[in-house]
């Protein structure tokens, strides 16, 4: 990677204000940059910080004053950072070829420039993509596809018939398509719920490490284009995440739930079954929505059960007194039976 202060001013658009042949060879932080290392500048705050790095580049707004910098002027430098990294820096790849131990079934569809692993199975009827990447010791069932440019981490599982799109990233451990936790009670005992359906994961998804994303009972579960899922996150069958959606680790959604497009979720929430979460709603970490509940667009929600935030912050503010209050209703208890004949 090596580039210049003008390319990268022009990749994104962006005013320069400095040297325009200052060379890029990198991105870091502040603290530990380079001279040649692009860095960002995103709040006032933290203009001691870029004033003080190695790196001559900072990617800032046009207020910033960075004496002796080349400045590349943009309104989100975060963003814009985040975009030079894309341009700048490619992921690494996770397989090269075809490895000689890979098992890939005779019916299986494979590019000729997709790359498959170590140790992979590709069963009966699947399909790699042009590009894609599968990494070493991951299960791509029977009928399951990978779509062009997708990466697959190693020990990924896809169960048979499970569907993922285009630039697809999918991390270390996780499962798509296992059964729903569907079961239904009768006669003394719980009989399996048919657990048929399949998953279909639309383009530009990157889903964290030990993820389950399970299949739809008799239909799709279905995650829409751009959405992004951490770490350690359960969506259960027949769920549906809007486009753009973010989906923070240890999350819970339970079957039959819909969240809409823009949404977010923090880390450890839970959503109970049937649930909607409607466009750009932000339920906070730790948030609990119970069965059949709605939140409403746009609405930002915290505790358990979820309610709107501030309401959640004056509850809050009560519940931190409660000891103080509860003192003084005992002195007021003790007084009042002082009273009494």
């Amino acid at each position: 990677m090596n580039r210049t202060a003008r390319e990268v001013a022009d990749y994104l658009g962006a005013r320069l204000d400095g040297d325009p042949a200052a060379p890029i060879a990198g991105l870091a932080g502040p603290e530990t940059a380079r001279a040649e290392d692009l860095i960002y500048l995103d709040s006032a705050r933290h203009a001691a910080r870029a004033a003080n790095a190695a790196a001559k580049c900072v990617l800032c707004m046009a207020d910033a004053r960075l004496p002796g910098k080349t400045r590349i002027i943009v309104e989100q430098p975060k963003f814009a950072f985040a975009k030079v990294a894309a341009w700048l820096l490619p992921l690494p790849r996770v397989a090269n070829g075809i490895h000689a131990t890979a098992v890939i079934a005779a019916s299986a569809r494979v590019a000729p420039d997709a790359a498959v692993g170590p140790y992979a199975v590709i069963e009966d009827g699947a399909e790699i993509g042009a590009r894609a990447q599968v990494g070493a010791h991951c299960f791509v069932g029977a009928g399951a596809s990978v779509g062009e440019s997708s990466i697959l981490y190693p020990r990924v599982t896809l169960y048979a018939g499970a569907r993922l799109g285009r630039r697809v990233v999918v991390h270390s451990g996780t499962v798509i398509g296992s059964d729903g936790f569907g079961y239904v009670h009768g006669e003394g005992r719980y009989w399996k719920f048919p657990q048929i359906g399949s998953v279909e994961i639309a383009d530009d998804v990157e889903i964290g490490a030990n993820t389950a994303v399970d299949r739809g009972a008799l239909a799709a579960t279905q995650i829409a284009t751009g959405v992004k899922i951490d770490n350690l996150v359960q969506i259960a069958h027949n769920v549906k995440v809007g486009e753009h959606s973010v989906i923070a680790a240890q999350t819970g959604i339970s079957g039959s739930s819909v969240v809409e497009k823009n949404a977010v979720l923090g880390g450890q929430v839970g959503v109970g079954d049937h649930c909607t979460i409607e466009e750009g709603a932000i339920c906070g970490g730790g948030a609990g929505i119970l069965s059949g509940k709605t939140i409403r667009k746009g609405q930002v929600v915290w505790g358990r059960p979820a309610r709107p935030l501030e309401k959640f912050k004056e509850q809050y503010a009560w519940f931190a007194r409660l000891p103080e209050l509860a003192a003084r209703l005992r002195r007021l208890e003790e007084k009042l039976s002082g009273t009494q004949p």
